[in-house]
């Protein structure tokens, strides 16, 4: 992979590629998060364009990410991956316990691999189903 970046960036950054990965018969507005303006957003940049975004909020030292979305013509070549790790790193940096996320239930084997455990605790929105997944961090 060249020309790598991650960087923090604005939450109102994230909205094109949360809507046209994740729901992109939706109404645009239906990607935005009533608390993207506190939350922490970073997008990894591949040879200077917006591939991947995800979203970070936490309470204490409990972390969750969301509308994690990688563009579709750059999907499967690993920059999800690079994105999470980042993002593991940077929550274990701060202190975080834990740190969790809705997964779709299709993309469960790709958190698997960083160490997520599923949980219980399931959900449909949007005809999608979701999972809890947990990763537990010892600092």
């Amino acid at each position: 992979m060249n020309d790598i970046q991650i960087e923090q960036i604005r939450y109102d950054i994230t909205w094109r590629i949360r809507h046209e990965v994740m729901y992109p018969n939706l109404p645009f507005d239906s990607i935005k998060l009533e608390e993207d303006k506190n939350g922490m957003h970073f997008g990894l940049f591949a040879n200077g364009q917006l591939t991947s975004v995800v979203s970070l909020f936490h309470i204490d030292t409990v972390y969750q990410f969301r509308k994690f979305a990688t563009i579709v013509s750059a999907q499967g070549k690993g920059y999800g991956a690079l994105l999470l790790n980042h993002l593991i790193n940077y929550v274990k940096t701060n202190g975080a316990q834990k740190l969790w996320c809705n997964a779709r239930v299709s993309a469960t084997s790709f958190y698997r691999k960083f160490g997520f455990i599923e949980t219980n605790q399931r959900s449909v929105s949007n005809d999608i189903d979701f999972v809890i997944m947990e990763l537990q961090l010892n600092n």
